[in-house]
């Protein structure tokens, strides 16, 4: 027996279908909420952890992403002459043999993960939104843009940063906060010599690539802007080869023609962050993922806290016939490992905005790392 016998998902991102293929286990009528018509998403690569690794894993999605992502171990840091100043180790994980890291197109990690949303039974409504939800105690009462009407006895908010459950049920909460870094993706040929992570430390300006298949890899250039501003995307590769420029690594001056291809799919974003207190629910309906938790990519495990957190949702769903005793734990389990994630990945943010000591960037890089392989 199980905390709830039916349950909606709001949001079809990674948190919301790692929780609905992990409750469909537990036997759970699960129904996932899309409002994007094509459940398409955008964006470049991702850089996940052995810990995101192992969360997959524990989908039964191991096989998947190794076939479409590459899997590595390590990540080597230089300065921006190309001068080696460590190999940062990934450990490996507690409890499985999955590779320290890796990465993958984000459109296909998407892909995988809803054809296993489907494949585990869970109802997907797609092109639709809530527009009133209501609890009594005993179910939470929900009306759909398309008129239609349903009852269900837990709503999971994976709504991400900009939750509009958020808004409704805890309007107390600040907007995520911009913490005066932005952030540059593109899509890249990949050559020969980039086996795994590699990331270059200059002044305020941080570069980096990362594997995301056979054939390409992942560009990501972290750099400080004060103030949160608009920038023209007919600019992006020109600015792009700006921060490259001063590089003068050979390797790094030799991705600058590829960030003009039309190819590079170059993409601009502010970064901020978000750590709501717990309890994440406000009675049947919880909050989960960036809607409660958004994090700076400087871990690369925004995404992988979501899946874990839908995955510890459907256990201890799985495990309590009460649903106040499942949150419990599920609060217990979550809360500190999703602040970790949270307030380091900030703090290396404000190492590199002031130009601080590299050594402690990197010590709380490993320090985290090493936290993360724990089991959840």
């Amino acid at each position: 027996m199980t905390a709830v016998n039916k349950a909606l998902v709001v949001g079809g991102g990674f948190s919301g279908m790692a929780a609905a293929i992990r409750m469909r286990r537990a036997g759970i009528d699960v129904h996932l909420l899309e409002q994007d018509a094509a459940w398409c998403p955008l964006g470049a690569g991702i850089t996940v952890s052995g810990a995101t690794l192992r969360a997959l894993e524990s989908l039964g999605l191991r096989a998947a992403f190794e076939a479409e992502g590459y899997t590595s171990s390590n990540v080597e840091i230089y300065t921006a002459q190309g001068h080696h100043i460590a190999t940062l180790p990934t450990p490996p994980v507690v409890g499985s043999t999955v590779a320290g890291g890796a990465g993958i197109m984000r459109p296909a990690l998407a892909r995988i993960m809803a054809d296993a949303t489907r494949a585990a039974g869970a109802q997907v409504r797609l092109g639709q939104r809530w527009t009133d939800m209501e609890q009594d105690g005993q179910q939470v009462h929900v009306r759909f843009s398309d008129g239609s009407q349903d009852s269900f006895d837990l709503v999971v908010g994976a709504d991400g940063v900009h939750s509009a459950l958020r808004t409704k049920y805890m309007p107390e909460v600040p907007a995520p906060e911009y913490i005066g870094q932005g952030v540059w993706r593109a899509v890249l040929p990949r050559p020969e010599a980039i086996q795994r992570p590699f990331m270059w430390l200059g002044s305020h300006i941080k570069v980096g690539v990362n594997p995301v298949s056979a054939t390409h890899m992942y560009l990501f250039i972290t750099e400080d802007r004060p103030t949160k501003e608009h920038i023209d995307p007919a600019t992006w590769p020109a600015v792009v080869e700006s921060l490259l420029r001063p590089f003068t690594d050979p390797l790094v001056q030799s991705l600058i023609p590829h960030v003009h291809s039309p190819e590079a799919a170059i993409d601009y974003r502010p970064l901020a962050n978000l750590l709501v207190p717990a309890p994440w629910n406000r009675g049947r309906v919880l909050l989960i993922g960036d809607a409660v938790a958004a994090t700076t990519p400087h871990l690369a495990s925004g995404a992988g806290i979501g899946i874990e957190s839908g995955i510890v949702l459907g256990e201890e769903l799985e495990r309590h016939d009460d649903l106040q005793a499942a949150l419990d734990a599920f609060h217990a389990r979550r809360f500190e490992r999703c602040r970790m994630v949270v307030k380091n990945s900030e703090q290396l943010g404000l190492i590199e905005i002031h130009d601080g000591d590299k050594a402690e960037h990197q010590r709380i890089m490993r320090e985290s790392m090493l936290a993360l392989t724990q089991p959840i």
